[in-house]
């Protein structure tokens, strides 16, 4: 059995989308699910690309035990959009440029969706960009939004 593959994006991989790859990846591990999957996190944008997630988001991982989680920034490929079974991104500005992206890539099989969409509480399915914030809050709140929305993806997709 091949394993399924999710990637998640935001424009700069440094907040949210390896938020939401960490805290899949927990769910994976705690669910004894990490052959079944695999999982990675890139960016629509190259503003951050070869560096670390911002200090803030490993801040709330670590706060939620998240602590073993490294990730070097990344710009989403071509390759990605054969690879991966599902790219997730975090707004409507990814979508869009995730779809535009994959209509110039042969062969891409990749399902693009907004993570937030299955989450049942959040009604506007977006995960909003907390990097413009002060303080840890907005990290918080994007935290709660990757958990639950991670949840059910998991549950909805394995």
């Amino acid at each position: 059995m091949s394993r399924k593959s999710v990637l998640f994006v935001c424009l700069g991989n440094i907040c949210r989308s390896p938020m939401a790859e960490a805290v899949f990846l927990k769910l994976l591990k705690d669910r004894n699910l990490t052959q079944q999957w695999m999982a990675d996190s890139a960016a629509t944008c190259g503003y951050h690309v070869g560096g670390s997630p911002d200090d803030r988001t490993m801040k709330v991982l670590s706060k939620h035990d998240i602590k073993q989680y490294e990730h070097t920034v990344r710009i989403v490929t071509d390759e990605d959009f054969r690879e991966f079974d599902y790219i997730l991104g975090m707004d409507d500005n990814n979508i869009r440029d995730l779809e535009s992206m994959k209509s110039k890539v042969n062969n891409a099989k990749c399902k693009i969706q907004l993570l937030g969409s299955y989450d049942p509480e959040n009604n506007s399915r977006i995960i909003p960009d907390p990097y413009y914030t002060k303080g840890l809050s907005s990290f918080e709140e994007v935290f709660e939004l990757c958990q639950r929305a991670c949840e059910h993806f998991l549950a909805k997709e394995n």
